[in-house]
């Protein structure tokens, strides 16, 4: 999958100069041209790197740096003027992870950035690994401790009974499969279980006043008519 690669410069050449060399590099290369467009784009795409200038219009690099911090760790380069050590501290202190002054070789920012994305690449490999060998499942805005039995949204943890915990991890770890309320009671309740059907869509029911922004517009677990419940 090609890296994505936001270019934030108020200079048309140099953002021309680096989407060039990045696209040829086989990477998707989106641009903004002043801090707060930048900080939009931050939030509403994934980015693999960001090359972010220091000064540009509306909100300046080193804002839009500690604001991205808030909410993602993507790695960030700041683009500084040559000789301006301050900047390069200022930078590294808001949260960046490295910095190239102007003006640049593109051979060399192309090496610091491939570099940086290895890195960061590796680091959340291991992170992973260290989440599944400790019974962590994460989906989206959706954490599930299954050694503790805790779950998370958006950093909001909620209570949920054992039943209710063992239907949330088995539709998580199966987002998009639609499970029939028959395969769900026999899963989870076991195949001996006396009740009927109507015993999933309770606990449906009651998972989803504990967890849904809206019960009645449910954006976690949904129902595919006629067929039964999944995770989206």
């Amino acid at each position: 999958m090609a890296k994505k690669v936001l270019v934030v410069d108020d200079e048309p050449l140099i953002v021309k100069g680096l989407r060039f060399s990045l696209v040829q590099d086989g990477m998707e290369v989106d641009s903004a041209e002043d801090g707060q467009e930048a900080l939009d784009m931050a939030k509403q795409k994934e980015y693999d790197m960001i090359l972010l200038d220091v000064m540009l219009p509306k909100l300046t690099g080193f804002e839009v740096c500690q604001s991205i911090r808030e909410f993602s760790n993507v790695p960030i380069v700041m683009l500084t003027a040559k000789g301006d050590d301050m900047d390069k501290i200022l930078g590294l202190e808001y949260g960046a992870d490295d910095y190239i002054t102007k003006p640049f070789n593109i051979l060399e920012v192309k090496a610091r950035l491939r570099a940086i994305m290895r890195r960061a690449s590796m680091a959340k490999a291991a992170a992973e690994k260290r989440e599944i060998e400790e019974g962590v499942i994460r989906y989206g805005d959706v954490v599930l401790d299954k050694n503790n039995r805790r779950l998370t949204i958006l950093d909001v943890e909620y209570n949920l009974t054992s039943k209710e915990f063992e239907l949330l991890t088995l539709l998580v770890n199966n987002p998009k499969k639609v499970f029939s309320r028959e395969n769900l009671l026999k899963t989870i309740w076991g195949a001996d279980y006396p009740g009927d059907e109507r015993t999933v869509d309770v606990h449906v029911r009651r998972l989803r006043e504990k967890i849904e922004p809206n019960p009645k517009e449910p954006k976690y677990v949904l129902t595919k008519w006629g067929v039964g419940y999944y995770f989206k």
